[in-house]
């Protein structure tokens, strides 16, 4: 089954096909990309919390927030090219230096049409 997300007519999938849908024109590559910096606090707290163990809820939330500023971005870009899905969406990461992390999320946009009117259900 499918991950994707639906936002303003717009379908992202993690799949190559859209189940119901054709596509009529390739735009090609599409990606939204964000850079995030862990402050001085939090990483001082994340220290802290690597000495006792257990997640690092800051952290969580950091990535959590750049993964869909970059998701965002990427619907943004896709949208301007015309497209009205993206499909193969993934996420990459890198690190930058001790205290900035890259978030990139990409995939290739298309317009398609679809077969039957999308009910709607997930």
């Amino acid at each position: 089954m499918a991950a994707s997300v639906q936002s303003h007519s717009m379908i992202v999938t993690t799949t190559e096909h859209i189940p119901g849908a054709h596509v009529t024109k390739t735009f090609g590559q599409v990606f939204g990309l964000t850079v995030r910096s862990r402050g001085l606090g939090g990483n001082i707290a994340a220290g802290l919390k690597t000495v006792v163990g257990g997640e690092i809820r800051s952290y969580v939330k950091l990535n959590e927030d750049a993964r869909r500023q970059a998701l965002d971005r990427m619907v943004e870009n896709a949208v301007a090219m015309g497209a009205n899905a993206v499909s193969m969406m993934r996420f990459d990461s890198t690190e930058m230096g001790r205290t900035m992390s890259e978030i990139v999320a990409y995939g290739t946009a298309h317009l398609v049409e679809w077969d039957t009117a999308p009910s709607g259900d997930s």
